[in-house]
């Protein structure tokens, strides 16, 4: 099995590394972090693991990255655009015009810019998984999260679309929306995260939900009561539910 992953140098990312990498899979190692993925690899054989130093904005960066990986193992059985960015926003503040930016480059185009180079050939076996880290966050727009809640809800329509297209080509899309997960990330939250799950408890979960080809999956479990609560909450009663609720750090 050959499995490409961005964001793997920590959180989410790097633990489905492990994972597939102690499967024996063939893996390729995509972040900014490369120190981290270097210390991640250095556990495997050498023979197995693939590493890329780079930026998900940076499409091209993404393109010599997927054309080393398949050089090297053949064509990706599952591509996961992990990588992601969360950070407060405040539309009146003109600082943060660059955050929004960030936001919806790394979020959602950085999933565009993992899926494209391997698309081709994918499709001419007519087999593979793309998968996408969404957010339970992109299902309503949270009050400070705007950046985060809207790249998010971008990333997921972006996927329901692709899977659509891809519909008869023997290509899947998986789309993942966790809620509180331990990572570096969430760590940065001030705030009560409820059923907040250890990240290594989340990884064989997403994988079997990869393995599934399952459309739309949730975790923890209790946030898919959640999500289906907050996608039929009328709006006057969302408004009032998380009008006070806790919001992102700016910084």
């Amino acid at each position: 099995m050959n499995v490409f992953i961005t964001g793997a140098s920590s959180g989410i990312g790097a633990s489905l590394a492990r994972l597939y990498l102690e499967r024996g899979a063939c893996v390729g190692l995509f972040a900014r972090r490369v120190e981290a993925l270097q210390s991640l690899a250095g556990a495997y054989p050498a023979s197995r693991v693939a590493i890329f130093g780079g930026d998900v904005v940076d499409a091209s960066v993404l393109q010599r990255a997927a054309s080393d990986f398949m050089m090297r193992f053949g064509t990706a059985d599952i591509v996961i655009a992990n990588a992601g960015a969360s950070r407060g926003a405040d539309t009146a503040q003109s600082e943060d015009l660059a955050v929004f930016r960030r936001l919806f480059e790394t979020n959602m185009l950085g999933m565009v810019h993992t899926f494209h180079p391997f698309l081709d050939a994918m499709r001419a076996a007519r087999a593979g998984t793309l998968v996408g880290i969404a957010s339970i966050a992109g299902i309503r727009g949270l009050p400070g999260g705007g950046a985060y809640s809207a790249s998010k809800a971008a990333a997921i329509n972006y996927l329901e679309s692709l899977r659509v297209e891809l519909r008869d080509s023997g290509v899947a899309v998986v789309t993942i929306a966790p809620g509180y997960i331990a990572t570096p990330m969430t760590a940065q939250n001030p705030y009560r995260m409820p059923f907040l799950m250890d990240v290594e408890r989340a990884a064989p979960r997403i994988a079997r939900a990869i393995e599934r080809r399952r459309r739309w999956y949730v975790l923890p479990w209790p946030m898919k009561i959640v999500a289906c609560a907050l996608r039929a909450m009328p709006r006057w009663m969302f408004d009032a539910l998380v009008a006070h609720a806790p919001r992102k750090p700016r910084d």
